[in-house]
């Protein structure tokens, strides 16, 4: 098998695990809150960075970092997993998961807006008028499948699911600016995430264990969120001769969930869910495409 066809198996991987965890997100909701399943999803993922970074006896480099690089590490965990996931939970339990997955995707126009200030890049006008498009996609979503829907729209939950992709575009915007090795960074990023939850599940729900169903979709998204996928994403990446293009088929991943949701889940999935996605992917495309063509000229 020749260096692009393993590109493409790891990323097909990545992106079949990443269509499942909406479902898991809803199912493990089932018997937790929101509060505790980022914070044993977080204790996880945690324990399979440290089990990756000891396969490539790559864990004394956590013990060479600049006061700097902690300091980076400790901003960083705060906005992921704590602040996103927390905001991103909250709005799985108020919407149905095809909502809430779909409008959480917006995250790709936001970080192309925020780039402006943060990075001092420029935009095209075509990056707006993706925008326009997401949000035409935002509405198809909201109503539920007819004008009437908006009556039912859970607002707060369409609020906080927006919210997430704001907060992933500044994290993210921060993470690609920190030039550390890939999983020793996140590793550092979910330790002190996963410390900050301690008080935060003291506070305001309990540490509670019971095995069962939801359990074992607290367990599943730990290592197939941020864990093994966000392994599996980065060796696909790495094998590609092509990023961009490698990069474009995770937009085939709110597609395949919809199946997921539909079958496991058991919602109706709306004509205008899909709609109002191909609308947002839409968007995210054209933007790209406007970013790939303005890094040219």
């Amino acid at each position: 098998m020749n260096r692009t066809n393993k590109s493409y198996l790891f990323a097909g991987v990545a992106i079949f695990f990443w269509s499942t965890v909406a479902t898991a997100f809803k199912i493990a909701l089932r018997e937790f809150d929101f509060i505790q399943l980022i914070f044993y999803a977080s204790a996880i993922t945690l324990i399979i960075l440290f089990l990756f970074l000891l396969f490539q006896k790559k864990t004394g480099l956590l013990f060479r970092q600049s006061q700097k690089e902690i300091l980076s590490s400790m901003v960083l965990g705060a906005l992921n997993p704590l602040l996103y996931y927390l905001i991103l939970f909250k709005a799985y339990s108020l919407l149905p998961a095809q909502m809430a997955q779909p409008l959480n995707m917006t995250w790709a126009i936001v970080l192309a807006i925020l780039s402006v200030p943060l990075l001092g890049q420029k935009i095209g006008w075509m990056s707006f008028v993706a925008l326009f498009i997401s949000f035409i996609g935002v509405v198809f979503i909201s109503s539920q499948g007819s004008v009437s829907g908006f009556e039912n729209t859970n607002w707060r939950g369409v609020l906080l699911a927006l919210s997430s992709s704001l907060i992933w575009a500044i994290y993210w915007i921060f993470h690609v600016r920190d030039q550390r090795d890939q999983i020793v960074k996140l590793f550092l990023n979910f330790f002190f995430g996963t410390l900050y939850l301690f008080p935060v599940v003291w506070l305001f729900s309990t540490f509670k264990f019971e095995a069962g169903t939801s359990f074992y979709s607290v367990v599943y998204i730990g290592f197939f969120e941020a864990g093994i996928t966000y392994i599996l994403w980065l060796k696909a990446l790495e094998l590609s001769t092509n990023n961009a293009k490698t990069g474009t088929l995770v937009f085939v991943a709110p597609f395949i969930s919809l199946i997921f949701i539909h079958f496991i889940l058991k919602e109706t999935i709306y004509i205008s869910t899909f709609i109002g996605l191909i609308f947002i992917v839409a968007g995210v495309l054209l933007q790209q495409s406007d970013r790939y063509r303005n890094n040219l000229l």
